[in-house]
């Protein structure tokens, strides 16, 4: 079972391009403008919640070693919530999300020299104390690297991210926010 799951699993990686984002067309591209950013078409290329575990260079190209996860919200948090933690005392996913990581696999994937980055939140003064959200604020791809270095690498990468591929390299990546 666990195989065919698998299986089925990988194949929606690879092959079915879906949108977990839940962001239109439309959207996308009125957020990439409104950052400054070129109007690239990601609507048509799959986008996939992971853990980023980390972010390493090699001979001038940047490389991001993610976990995939289920980044669940809602009723569908609820439910797989409750049937994760059945002794949790509590009948709803907390803050309305749940995180489900059933196989921690990594995989490690080049970035293209010109990926978005969108990031929420991360320690912009040295102080995680002075961190505020900003939404969708761009980065760039060795400003996220800097990030997952030192004392902050543990704390980015229990965050969420989007992670959209075009062509076995990474183009975008998206930091969730959550509370």
């Amino acid at each position: 079972m666990r195989k065919l799951l698998l299986c089925v699993v990988l194949l929606g990686i690879c092959l079915i391009p879906l949108s977990v984002s839940g962001v239109s067309d439309k959207q996308e591209t009125a957020v990439a403008q409104e950052n400054g950013v070129e109007a690239a078409n990601f609507a048509s290329a799959p986008s996939y919640p992971a853990y980023i575990s980390k972010i390493t260079s090699m001979d001038g190209v940047t490389y991001l070693t993610v976990d995939y996860i289920q980044f669940l919200q809602g009723e569908e948090a609820d439910r797989v919530f409750r049937q994760q933690e059945p002794d949790a005392g509590m009948d709803e996913a907390p803050d309305g999300y749940y995180i489900l990581n059933e196989e921690k696999k990594t995989y490690t994937l080049p970035v293209a020299a010109d990926a978005q980055v969108l990031m929420q939140i991360y320690n912009r003064s040295g102080s995680w104390d002075d961190a505020d959200i900003v939404e969708n604020e761009p980065i760039s791809v060795a400003k996220l690297r800097s990030l997952f270095s030192g004392d902050n690498q543990e704390l980015m990468g229990n965050f969420p991210y989007y992670v959209t591929v075009v062509d076995g390299k990474v183009v975008r990546i998206v930091q969730q926010f959550v509370p």
